[in-house]
């Protein structure tokens, strides 16, 4: 029964982290839209795209959060040596995404300053 839990909390954050990229990506398009659509009207603004950048790398961000904790649970459930190689990489790439992310976030968000 244990398990079972386990394994249904880690799919719920799977789909929470699907969920949340989704939502990011769904509020990117619109502010790209937004803001291409003020093209026409003079109101265009490449400090806009430098927010919507730093916006959506936020929510990337959350997501990955969210799937690195649904792969150590899945991890918990099976813990054979392959699982936990497979995690690890996981967690490694995601973490090295996760810097990078981080950092252009920093960096857009003191150009928009």
């Amino acid at each position: 029964m244990f398990t079972h839990f386990l394994d249904l909390l880690a799919t719920i954050i799977s789909v929470t982290s699907l969920l949340i990229v989704t939502y990011g990506a769904l509020i990117g398009i619109l502010s790209f839209l937004k803001n291409e659509f003020r093209r026409f009207t003079g109101g265009y603004s490449t400090t806009n795209i430098r927010k919507l950048r730093a916006t959506f790398g936020t929510y990337l961000l959350l997501g990955l959060e969210f799937l690195i904790a649904s792969d150590i649970l899945k991890t918990v459930l099976e813990p054979t040596l392959n699982e936990l190689a497979i995690l690890g990489g996981i967690v490694v790439l995601r973490t090295i995404l996760s810097v990078f992310l981080n950092k252009e976030i920093k960096e857009l968000e003191a150009e928009g300053q």
